[in-house]
C-alpha cells in the first residue's frame, strides 16, 4: 500500500509542477519534458500517469475547477450576503492558488477540441451549481446572477493578469476595497 500512496503522491507532484509550467509558458509552449524536469521525474514517468499533454492539462484544470466548485458549494450565508461571501472566497482562492485560477479563467482560449469541450463542461457545471445555489437562497434572477458572478470573476482575473485594477472599477476585492 505504501507504493500506491507514493505513486499517487508523485502524480500529485507532477500536477503541482504542471500548474506552474502551464501558467508560466501557456499550453502551447509548455512541454511534458518541462513538466517532468520541474517535477524531478523522467518524461516517460509523466506519460505513465497521463497519455499526453492534453490529458495532463485536463488534470490540472480539473483540480483547479474542483477547488473553485467545492469552495462555492461549501459556502453558507444569508441571501443578502451570499454573493459577497462567495466573492471573498474567490479572492482567497486567487491569493492562495493564483496560477490555478489564472489557468481556469484563460483555459477557454485553447483551441484544442478536447480541451475546449472539457472546459465548457466545467464552466457549465459551475454555472449550474451557482444558479441552483442562488435560486435556493431566494436570489431573484438566479441564472442571470450566476452568469454575472462568473463574468465578474473573469474580469477580476483579467485585471489581475494585466495588473490593471482600474478595470474592476469598484468591484470589491474581498478585502473591503475596490479593485483587485
Amino acid at each position: 500500500m505504501i507504493y500506491l500512496t507514493n505513486k499517487e503522491d508523485r502524480k500529485e507532484q507532477i500536477i503541482d509542477k504542471a500548474v506552474g509550467v502551464f501558467a508560466e509558458r501557456g499550453y502551447y509552449k509548455a512541454t511534458t519534458a518541462m513538466v517532468a524536469k520541474a517535477a524531478g521525474v523522467t518524461q516517460p514517468y509523466v506519460f505513465h500517469f497521463f497519455a499526453n499533454k492534453e490529458e495532463l492539462f485536463k488534470a490540472v484544470i480539473d483540480r483547479a475547477f474542483s477547488r473553485i466548485y467545492e469552495t462555492f458549494a461549501a459556502i453558507e450565508a444569508p441571501a443578502d450576503q451570499l454573493i459577497e461571501t462567495m466573492g471573498h472566497a474567490f479572492s482567497q482562492i486567487i491569493e492562495t492558488h493564483r496560477d490555478e485560477v489564472l489557468m481556469v479563467m484563460q483555459a477557454h482560449t485553447i483551441t484544442e477540441a478536447g480541451i475546449r469541450e472539457h472546459v465548457r463542461n466545467m464552466f457549465r457545471k459551475i454555472y449550474e451549481s451557482l444558479s441552483v445555489k442562488f435560486e435556493r437562497a431566494g436570489i431573484e434572477e438566479a441564472k442571470g446572477t450566476a452568469a454575472h458572478f462568473i463574468g465578474t470573476g473573469l474580469l477580476i482575473t483579467v485585471a489581475e493578469v494585466l495588473n490593471l485594477p482600474e478595470l474592476t472599477g469598484g468591484i470589491d476585492d474581498g478585502n473591503g476595497e475596490a479593485g483587485c
